[in-house]
C-alpha cells in the first residue's frame, strides 16, 4: 500500500509542476506591446530590435547572442534590464535554472515589469524544489496591490503558493491557497490549469491518507482530462485513476485504466515519432538541394572553362586535361557511393526479407492457434462446459498478449535495424526504472500466484538509454513470467561489484535451459532463432532485441541457468560514477 501511494504522489507532482511553472506566457499582452514601443524608440539599437524580435518568436538560441550584444554595447540601462530579462527566460525554455537566476538577478528594481521578474524568480526555485524562497517571491506578487493590473493571472500565483505549502507539510495553509486558486480557474473556465489543480488537491488529502477526500478529485481530472488534446495530461490522469483503484483493490478497473494509460503513451510517442520522420524528412530534402546546388554550380564552372578554352587556345589543352582529371575524379566517387548505397540495400533487403519471414511464419501460427482455440470455445459454448470455457478464455487471452508483445518487439527491433530509434544516454536511476516495469506486470504475477521479490539497490545509477533499458527489463522480466509455472517466485536484484559496471539479475524458477541452448542465445549474430517450444507464441526476437541494445547501450547479456531449476538473466551495464 505505502509504495502506490509514493508512485502517486510522484506522478502528481511531475504533472503540477509542468503544467503551473510554464503556463505564464512570456510575450503578448502588455508586455510584448511595450518591447515593441521600446524597439521603434530605440531604431539606432539594432541587436535590441533583432533580440526583441526573436525573443517574440521564441528562438531562445538567437535571443541569447544579440540580448548579449546589446548589453555589451548598449548604455541604456533600460534595454540592459530588457536584455537580461530576455535572457533569463531564454535560459529558463532551455532549462538551465541556474543561469536563470544569474540574468533575472542582474535586472534593476525600477524596471517596468520587475513583479515578472519575481514571478519568474519563484517558478525557478519551485523548479528546483527550494520551496520555502520560492514561497517567499509568490508571496510578494500575492501582496502588489490592485492585482487586477498587473500582466498575470491571479490563480497562478495562489496555486504555486498552495504547492509550496504542500512540499513543505504545511497541509492547512496548502488547502486554503490550492482552493483559491481552483475556485478562480473554475471562474476562468481554465481546464488546463483547473486539472493541475484537481490533482494537487487530491494529492493533498492523499498525502494525509484522506483517501475518501483524494479520491473525487482524482476522478474530476480524470474526467477534465477527456476534453483536453494533450495525451501527457490524458496518460497522467488515467495512471493516477489506475493507482486509485489499486488502492481500492478493484483491479480489473484498475487493469482498464492501465490499458487506457499505454494508449495515451503510445499516441504521445507516436506523435513524437511523427515529429522526428517529419525533422529527418526535412533535413533530407535540404541536403538534396544542396547537392542540387552543388550540381549546377559544377555545370556551370564546366561553361566557364568551355568559353575561356575557346577565348584562350594557348591554354586549350591544359584545360582538356584538367577536365579530364575532375571527370575522372567524379567518376571513380560516384563508383563508391553506387556501391556503399548497393550494400545499404542489400542490408535493407535482408531485414525486409527477415521481417517478411516473421510476420508469415509466427502471425500465422498466432491466428492458427487462436482459430483453434475459438472453435474449441464455440463447442464449449454449445455444451455448457463452462469449466473448459474459462480455460480457453484465458487461453485466447494469452495467444492475445502473445501476438501483441510479438509485434511490439518485431517494430522495436525494425526500428533499430533501420536506425531509425531516438536513442541518448544519460544517467538513470536503476531501480525506478525497475519499479516503472514491475508495476505493468504485477496483476499478471498475482493472476498466476507467483511471487516476486525486487531486491534492487537504490544507490544504482547506470549510463544507459531509457527507452532501450525498459524493453530490455520488459521483455526478459516477460520470459521470467512466461517460462515460471503457477505458484513460483520471480526475483530481481542487482550483485554487489567493484568494478565499472552494474550487474542486474533477472532470476527465475521457471523451465531453465541447456548449456547449449545458453550458447547458442549469447552469440553475437544478426539471425534470427526459433526456439524450440512451439507451444509458446515467440521466434526469439525479444531476446535478439535485448541483446542488439544491450550492446548499442555498451554493456554485456550473461545467463546462468540448469533445466528445470531455473534461470537468472544477467544484464551488466555501464555504471554512472559522476553522478551527484
Amino acid at each position: 500500500m505505502t509504495k502506490i501511494r509514493l508512485f502517486a504522489a510522484s506522478i502528481l507532482f511531475f504533472f503540477t509542476l509542468s503544467l503551473f511553472s510554464q503556463e505564464q506566457q512570456d510575450v503578448g499582452g502588455l508586455m510584448e506591446i511595450i518591447i515593441k514601443a521600446k524597439s521603434e524608440k530605440f531604431k539606432e539599437s539594432v541587436n535590441f530590435k533583432k533580440a526583441q524580435i526573436f525573443f517574440r518568436q521564441s528562438n531562445w538560441d538567437s535571443t541569447l547572442v544579440y540580448s548579449m550584444k546589446e548589453i555589451s554595447d548598449a548604455k541604456n540601462k533600460e534595454l540592459i534590464d530588457y536584455c537580461h530579462y530576455f535572457r533569463g527566460i531564454s535560459f529558463k525554455e532551455k532549462k538551465l535554472f541556474n543561469e536563470s537566476k544569474k540574468e533575472l538577478n542582474e535586472i534593476s528594481n525600477n524596471f517596468q515589469f520587475f513583479y515578472k521578474v519575481k514571478m519568474k524568480l519563484g517558478e525557478i526555485t519551485l523548479a528546483q524544489n527550494e520551496f520555502q524562497n520560492a514561497l517567499q517571491y509568490f508571496e510578494e506578487i500575492e501582496k502588489l496591490p490592485n492585482v487586477s493590473n498587473y500582466d498575470f493571472k491571479k490563480s497562478t500565483v495562489l496555486h504555486n503558493i498552495g504547492l509550496c505549502y504542500l512540499h513543505l507539510d504545511k497541509f492547512n495553509k496548502a488547502e486554503e491557497y490550492l482552493f483559491k486558486g481552483a475556485k478562480l480557474q473554475e471562474i476562468e473556465k481554465d481546464t488546463l490549469l483547473l486539472i493541475g489543480s484537481y490533482m494537487d488537491i487530491a494529492n493533498l488529502y492523499y498525502n494525509q491518507y484522506k483517501d475518501n477526500l483524494a479520491i473525487p478529485y482524482f476522478e474530476k481530472g480524470y474526467q477534465l482530462s477527456k476534453k483536453v488534446k494533450s495525451f501527457g495530461i490524458k496518460k497522467t490522469a488515467a495512471m493516477n485513476m489506475a493507482v486509485v483503484e489499486e488502492n481500492r483493490k478493484n483491479f480489473p478497473l484498475a487493469l482498464t485504466y492501465r490499458k487506457e494509460y499505454e494508449k495515451w503513451k503510445d499516441s504521445l510517442n507516436d506523435q513524437n515519432k511523427v515529429w522526428a520522420i517529419a525533422e529527418l524528412e526535412k533535413k533530407f530534402a535540404i541536403k538534396q538541394k544542396q547537392k542540387e546546388v552543388n550540381v549546377l554550380e559544377a555545370e556551370n564552372k564546366v561553361k566557364v572553362a568551355e568559353r575561356n578554352g575557346l577565348l584562350f587556345s594557348s591554354v586549350l589543352l591544359l584545360i582538356l586535361f584538367g577536365t579530364g582529371v575532375y571527370y575522372y575524379r567524379q567518376k571513380i566517387r560516384n563508383n563508391k557511393i553506387i556501391l556503399a548505397q548497393k550494400d545499404e540495400l542489400d542490408k535493407l533487403n535482408a531485414t525486409k526479407d527477415k521481417l517478411f519471414s516473421i510476420v508469415s511464419h509466427d502471425l500465422r501460427s498466432s491466428v492458427n492457434a487462436l482459430k483453434t482455440s475459438n472453435s474449441k470455445l464455440i463447442e464449449n459454448l454449445e455444451t455448457k462446459n463452462y469449466t473448459e470455457l474459462d480455460t480457453q478464455l484465458h487461453n485466447n487471452s494469452a495467444i492475445a498478449n502473445g501476438a501483441y508483445n510479438l509485434l511490439d518487439n518485431l517494430l522495436n527491433w525494425a526500428l533499430l535495424q533501420t536506425k531509425q530509434t531516438y536513442f541518448s544516454q544519460e544517467s538513470l536511476h536503476l531501480a525506478t526504472i525497475v519499479k516503472h516495469v514491475e508495476y505493468n506486470y504485477n496483476p499478471l504475477m498475482i493472476n498466476r500466484n507467483i511471487s516476486f521479490e525486487n531486491r534492487v539497490s537504490t544507490t544504482d545509477y547506470v549510463f544507459a538509454d531509457m527507452d532501450s533499458l525498459k524493453i530490455i527489463i520488459r521483455n526478459i522480466l516477460d520470459n521470467a513470467i512466461k517460462f515460471t509455472k503457477d505458484n513460483g517466485k520471480i526475483s530481481i536484484y542487482t550483485r554487489d561489484s567493484d568494478d565499472d559496471f552494474c550487474y542486474l539479475v533477472i532470476e527465475d524458477t521457471g523451465l531453465g535451459m541447456s548449456a547449449s541452448t545458453q550458447e547458442e542465445l549469447l552469440k553475437k549474430t544478426a539471425l534470427l532463432s526459433k526456439k524450440k517450444n512451439d507451444d509458446t507464441i515467440g521466434t526469439g526476437l525479444g531476446m535478439q532485441l535485448c541483446k542488439s541494445m544491450i550492446y548499442k547501450n555498451g554493456g554485456r547479456l550473461e545467463i546462468e541457468s540448469e533445466e528445470n531449476v531455473g534461470t537468472k538473466i544477467i544484464i551488466v551495464l555501464q555504471k554512472f560514477k559522476n553522478h551527484g
